[in-house]
């Protein structure tokens, strides 16, 4: 299972109560803990958080700034903790406009984990669906095949995505909006939509655990007729 995250509302949720919105980012990286840990609990395969935009880049820089060393933190702090796990680090998304600090600590990380065969962890930095959908395309465009396994194997190589992955079948938003934000289109083709109101910090173990038993409840057809009108149209 493939479970995709935007984690919305960290700036909201710190605005709120008066506070500065990098406070709000520091909640959010204390709710990855708890996601993470849950997601691993409950056999996730692969689990993808958008935690940096293509988008974001137009935030003040201070914010970018802030963002950056929180996911610096994040790598040097939960690496070991995730080699104990054995969860794989990946992170995806364009890389030639990282600061070199934080390109040498994902590089680290992923170095770290490469061997673990458990849960993946993909963090999404630095990136947007629609430039890796154009940049995939404009590789395929020598090719006469228009296979869509090579199409995926190009889109894995522009998001740095290490061994690619399967096609997203759970994505949660939090933060009370209801789009996708430029986030895995590709792979979300058939995913189920799962929003929820509440800030990304105070997304909890309880939140996600409900978003998969409600999943579960869901009868995924991909075009095809259901089970239950199958059945009803044979009788």
């Amino acid at each position: 299972m493939h479970v995709a995250i935007i984690m919305d509302g960290n700036g909201r949720w710190a605005s709120q109560s008066g506070l500065p919105r990098t406070v709000g980012h520091r909640a959010g990286a204390k709710a990855v803990d708890r996601v993470v840990e849950t997601a691993a609990r409950h056999g996730i395969s692969t689990l993808t958080l958008y935690a940096f935009s293509a988008d974001n880049w137009r935030r003040p820089k201070a914010e970018v700034s802030a963002l950056f060393a929180l996911l610096q933190h994040y790598l040097s702090s939960q690496t070991s903790r995730c080699l104990e796990q054995s969860i794989r680090i990946n992170v995806i998304g364009r890389r030639d406009r990282l600061p070199a600090d934080v390109l040498r600590a994902i590089e680290r990380s992923e170095r770290t984990t490469a061997h673990c065969g458990g849960m993946r962890l993909r963090i999404a930095v630095d990136y947007s669906s629609q430039y890796s959908l154009m940049e995939s395309c404009k590789r395929m465009s020598d090719e006469a095949s228009t296979d869509p396994n090579r199409f995926r194997k190009h889109l894995a190589d522009v998001d740095h995505s290490a061994t690619g992955a399967p096609d997203v079948d759970l994505l949660i938003r939090t933060g009370g909006e209801k789009r996708l934000s430029d986030f895995l289109l590709w792979e979300c083709a058939y995913a189920e939509l799962h929003f929820v109101d509440c800030f990304w910090p105070d997304f909890d173990e309880r939140a996600f655990t409900h978003a998969i038993n409600e999943y579960g409840r869901r009868e995924r057809r991909f075009g095809q007729v259901g089970a239950t009108a199958a059945l009803a149209a044979a009788e």
